[in-house]
């Protein structure tokens, strides 16, 4: 297969993704503090958001990737 279309497609998949799931949350596990063998630690949350232009552009952008393969192998 040639790069380009494999890069496309996997642009097109991450930006089918982003669009389908626009936001996702990760877990953080910070220590707050420590007094000998004791450990205090808290865990955060926090949601990134992916905007639905940038899912859309990556998407757009595979496509054409893939296009641009399949054209430049004929």
């Amino acid at each position: 297969m040639n790069g380009l279309v494999i890069g496309g497609a996997i642009l097109a998949l991450l930006g089918l993704v982003g669009l389908a799931i626009p936001v996702f949350t990760t877990q953080q596990t910070k220590e707050v503090a420590r007094i000998g063998d004791l450990k205090l630690e808290t865990k955060e949350d926090r949601s990134y958001v992916v905007p639905p232009i940038v899912s859309g552009g990556a998407l757009v952008v595979g496509v054409i990737l893939i296009g641009a393969g399949v054209y430049q192998r004929r």
